[in-house]
């Protein structure tokens, strides 16, 4: 998304922008000529995650932004009060805040050590709960003021919430805090929303965990900063209290190829117009599917192929089963059809391959996510768009991933 000026001399204040999406996020908006508050606990830098809150202030000014570095714990009320009146004192004001330092931990509940879901509630949660108390004050007198936290959609599946309990609830703390503030604050025009990736962001902290499979799944974290972009755009007595993807607000303003921000695009358009059937399930009642059972599986599908859910997607996908029968799969979105077995589609635009029908059960059930089930070699991808691909390039080249 093309930079218009639109941030010039707006004071924004960043929560863990010292790398990642936040860092991404300040960046972008210094190419206005933003003053940008970066508000992070990494002050010396860490062996493994690149980045501090004064080298990030360095780029920001290369880019022609105004800089304050900021040593902040978001846990810690004094640390926050006092960057945001460094912030006030330097810059006059605050027009808006990002609300994205995290924790992370994908964890079981017998898994979850309780120091660690402590953690994660208090910053993800309560740690953007304080952020913003501190700073509406000053937003209330900000030019087109808005809170924006990175946080999901609050989708209330079971599958949804299983195997990572202790961090979707700190996660949708936040989220939360979009649905009560964006209506607390309607009266004083500040808006307050949400944002969350359609797939997963490639960062340093993924990195550690994903690995080279993880990177070829995930997109830059740029389309995140452009998405921010265009929601701090937005007319804040017009467009509050919505937790939404980047995809769609991208898609909103018009764009509709997003070659641009993938790792590697032989993977993640593929795979990302797999996902896009997925959500078209989602529309549905989901707990009914039986991953164990294809039929259930087809079932729910055909279900889910409604002309008011399919739209204009026209993709037809060809789904291997290994070990399966049936053992083939098709699925036609432009006839809103599937079938097993049945004669294959002179156009497949996707062909994938599962290493059983329970992986595919499993993935529109909600319980397995498709870029999990790719980095784990449980799905791989046959041809895309008449061009077969090339298994060999599954040994992810480590000179692209340190360019990153």
């Amino acid at each position: 998304m093309i930079n218009m000026g639109k941030f010039a001399h707006k004071t924004v204040l960043i929560t863990g922008a010292s790398r990642g999406i936040g860092k991404e996020i300040a960046l972008k908006l210094a190419q206005d000529g933003a003053n940008v508050v970066i508000a992070s606990k990494t002050a010396e830098p860490h062996s493994k995650l690149p980045g501090t809150i004064y080298t990030v202030a360095e780029e920001v000014e290369k880019l022609g932004g105004k800089s304050l570095p900021c040593i902040v714990d978001v846990r810690d009320e004094k640390a926050v009060e006092a960057c945001v009146e460094a912030a006030v004192k330097k810059f006059g004001g605050i027009d808006i805040l990002i609300n994205n330092a995290s924790a992370i931990s994908l964890t079981k509940v017998v898994d979850t050590q309780m120091k660690t879901y402590d953690l994660m509630q208090q910053i993800n949660t309560r740690g953007t709960f304080l952020m913003s108390q501190k700073c509406i004050p000053y937003l209330k007198n900000g030019k087109n003021p808005h809170i924006l936290n990175i946080c999901p959609p609050i989708v209330m599946e079971p599958q949804r919430f299983a195997n990572k309990i202790a961090y979707n609830i700190a996660k949708f703390g936040s989220s939360m805090c979009v649905l009560g503030m964006s209506e607390e604050l309607r009266p004083d025009g500040i808006a307050v929303n949400g944002l969350w990736p359609r797939t997963s962001i490639w960062t340093a902290a993924v990195a550690n965990m994903a690995g080279d499979r993880g990177a070829r799944v995930s997109r830059k974290a740029s389309i995140m900063a452009d998405a921010a972009y265009a929601i701090l755009s937005r007319d804040p007595a017009k467009y509050t209290g919505h937790l939404t993807y980047d995809e769609d607000i991208l898609k909103e303003e018009g764009l509709r190829d997003f070659s641009q921000y993938a790792i590697d695009p032989s993977v993640i358009q593929p795979l990302r117009n797999f996902q896009i059937l997925t959500e078209i399930v989602e529309k549905i009642d989901r707990t009914v599917i039986q991953p164990q059972s294809l039929a259930s599986v087809l079932e729910s599908i055909q279900k889910a192929l409604t002309p008011e859910n399919v739209r204009d997607e026209s993709n037809v996908f060809e789904f291997t089963l290994k070990g399966s029968q049936p053992n083939k799969v098709y699925v036609d979105l432009k006839n809103r059809t599937v079938s097993a077995n049945g004669k294959a589609s002179p156009k497949v635009d996707v062909s994938l391959e599962f290493d059983s029908s329970e992986t595919l059960g499993k993935i529109f059930h909600g319980t397995l996510s498709t870029t999990y089930a790719y980095a784990q070699q449980k799905l791989k991808i046959i041809s895309y768009k008449g061009h077969l691909y090339d298994s060999s390039l599954d040994d992810f080249d480590k000179e692209n991933k340190a360019k990153l």
